[in-house]
């Protein structure tokens, strides 16, 4: 018959104690590690189901966060109401929906927007106040830009708060807005 008699020391259960720890620390960090390497992260550009609105208090940040990442808002749904504006080189079925963006103290603006198609937007005149329903999709127009085709258009009232302003630093562009 076999017998072990085991003393446990003070020693002796430190170092079995320190083993047990270190096993753990290795087991957590082995799983760390694995997580940062095989991260599959979250899917940004999965449209949203939902149709998010753009006010004038966040229409310059979000036109320049779309501007800036245009890939991550394809398929995005967005609302949002300006005025219809023309350039010579559009084709019929394309318009800025534009807004006058102040740019100085002194009250001197620019029109900013963006840039919409529409297969009847013959029917809507320059300057015309309209709300549109639309996705956005990446177009060319001198370059790669986001386009919204539009989904919905109705005519509408001037809004009161008609000028928007620049972009603020705070704001922190992420296709978790919509």
């Amino acid at each position: 018959m076999f017998i072990c008699n085991l003393k446990l020391t003070h020693k002796l259960v430190f170092k079995i104690l320190f083993v047990f720890i270190f096993i753990c620390v290795l087991f957590v960090a082995g799983i760390s590690i694995y997580k940062v390497f095989h991260y599959e992260g979250i899917n940004d550009t999965i449209p949203s189901p939902k149709i998010t609105n753009i006010s004038s208090d966040n229409y310059t940040n979000i036109l320049k966060s779309v501007h800036d990442n245009i890939g991550e808002y394809i398929g995005q749904k967005i609302s949002f109401t300006g005025y219809v504006y023309r350039v010579y080189d559009f084709s019929e079925t394309q318009f800025v929906l534009a807004r006058n963006m102040i740019v100085s103290s002194d009250n001197q603006s620019v029109v900013v927007g963006f840039l919409c198609n529409y297969k009847d937007a013959s029917n809507f005149s320059d300057n015309t106040w309209v709300n549109i329903t639309g996705k956005i999709t990446k177009g060319d127009y001198h370059g790669d830009i986001p386009v919204i085709e539009i989904t919905e258009i109705k005519a509408c009232a001037k809004p009161a708060d008609e000028y928007v302003y620049p972009p603020d630093d705070t704001f922190i562009p992420t296709s978790a807005l919509f």
